[in-house]
């Protein structure tokens, strides 16, 4: 997604018009098409009659939840979800990505930001994660060989780090709730296990980050998950 990108479809749901409003109006000035839709079932009939490149969405919708919504879309489409809500709890964050959101955004916020989530999250759905090699600054991710580099050198991983690495890589920019990485990796009898989890993190860090205590690549989305941060 760049400012030249002008034939990108763009859902906005959500029921406050003066949200909408600024983001029409925000959005548009790049030359994108955006559709509105002021309810959850409005939104799940636009994107199944219409081609949408991205949606945008509201939690607190006033027939369906934006939760629900979610969910409804995931059971047949990939299309790229951004969660636009006031809700910052924890609980609300964790339950819109687990159910399949591929970032969440609180209000308020700035268009500025918005727009450089809504790029990660187009990269990372536009590229083939069949590709056998991903490289973001010095990392590098070799699928093919199971290799993994940093600044060209070889870096040895157990293979739950590797699994670990692998589950973040081809979710690259898009936030990993604990409940999802533990299932991803350990599978169902770990699910509640976050402490596994938080030590095969920190063991990762350790072997692939410059500085540990202030990781660049695997960052902590706090009391949610984690993220493979593209640099």
């Amino acid at each position: 997604m760049s400012d030249t990108d002008t034939d990108l479809n763009i859902l906005i749901v959500d029921d406050e018009p003066a949200i909408r409003r600024f983001l029409k109006a925000s959005l548009g000035a790049y030359g994108y098409t955006i559709t509105e839709a002021v309810s959850g079932e409005d939104a799940l009939r636009i994107a199944a009659t219409s081609r949408q490149d991205i949606v945008i969405l509201d939690l607190g919708l006033p027939d369906i939840d934006g939760v629900e919504v979610t969910r409804r879309l995931r059971e047949w489409s990939s299309i790229p979800i951004i969660i636009l809500s006031v809700r910052e709890h924890e609980n609300d964050k964790i339950a819109a990505l687990d159910a399949g959101a591929d970032d969440y955004l609180t209000k308020p916020f700035g268009i500025g930001e918005l727009m450089a989530r809504m790029r990660v999250t187009l990269r990372r759905t536009a590229q083939d994660t069949s590709e056998p090699v991903f490289e973001s600054g010095g990392l590098t991710m070799d699928f093919a060989n199971r290799e993994v580099k940093i600044n060209g050198e070889s870096v040895t991983l157990t293979p739950t780090e590797y699994d670990l690495l692998r589950t973040l890589v081809k979710h690259a920019g898009k936030v990993l709730t604990h409940r999802q990485l533990l299932l991803a990796v350990w599978g169902n009898a770990y699910e509640g296990e976050t402490h596994i989890l938080q030590v095969n993190i920190s063991n990762l860090r350790r072997k692939i980050e410059p500085d540990p205590l202030r990781p660049v690549y695997v960052v902590t989305e706090p009391g949610v998950g984690y993220r493979l941060k593209v640099v």
